[in-house]
């Protein structure tokens, strides 16, 4: 008789979610920023600041997951399949 492999929950929890959205956002911001930036130099200081809200997005979801928003946290709750 086999164990079945115990599926860990990788990125399905609200702090993985979250964390990524930010980073996401920040990216895709940061990317149209930068197509921009010849227009105006306003866009040149954006892109800084968008590109800041990647770092900010792994910090949130560190947090989020210290605060028991992560898959093994206490107020997670895992739907099922």
């Amino acid at each position: 008789m086999t164990n079945p492999i115990a599926d860990p929950g990788h990125g399905h929890s609200p702090a993985a979610w979250t964390a990524v959205i930010i980073m996401l956002a920040g990216f895709t911001l940061a990317t149209l920023a930068f197509c921009l930036a010849e227009f105006s130099p306003i866009w040149i200081t954006l892109i800084y600041v968008f590109a800041a809200l990647i770092p900010i997005g792994a910090i949130v979801g560190w947090a989020l997951a210290r605060a028991g928003y992560g898959v093994k946290g206490p107020k997670y709750q895992p739907k099922a399949h």
